[in-house]
């Protein structure tokens, strides 16, 4: 699950760099973006927020999955966890594409079921 969520990032990148790039110029984008511009907005500025929401998340998950397994209490339950957390991140970049902004907001609520990779970490086996 972390190489496939490592793949889902490198996607997160492109998608939102290039959506920019379309909607303020590939001069823009080769230049030394040192001038305020205004924000991203529909498509390109729903990408760009996923991103950083994903940014946000994807090192503590990377953690958490280097720490069980440097603990050697990697169990079912982690890998669910694991699994759980990339099937969550799937949905809410899925739903960036959707016509309906409220989708990608409810989305936001897998994230709650996300723990149990963490408390795997934190109590052991159960």
């Amino acid at each position: 699950m972390l190489a496939a969520s490592c793949v889902l990032c490198f996607i997160h990148i492109v998608l939102a760099s290039h959506s920019a790039s379309f909607q303020r110029g590939y001069r823009w984008t080769a230049s030394a973006r040192d001038a305020e511009v205004p924000p991203l907005t529909g498509m390109a500025g729903r990408l760009e927020k996923a991103l950083r929401n994903f940014v946000e998340t994807f090192p503590v998950f990377v953690a958490a999955v280097f720490l069980v397994h440097a603990a050697g209490r990697e169990t079912s339950l982690s890998e669910w966890g694991a699994g759980l957390y990339f099937s969550a991140r799937l949905v809410y970049f899925r739903s960036t594409h959707s016509v309906f902004p409220c989708f990608a907001r409810s989305s936001g609520t897998s994230r709650l079921l996300e723990s149990p990779c963490f408390c795997q970490l934190r109590c052991g086996p159960c």
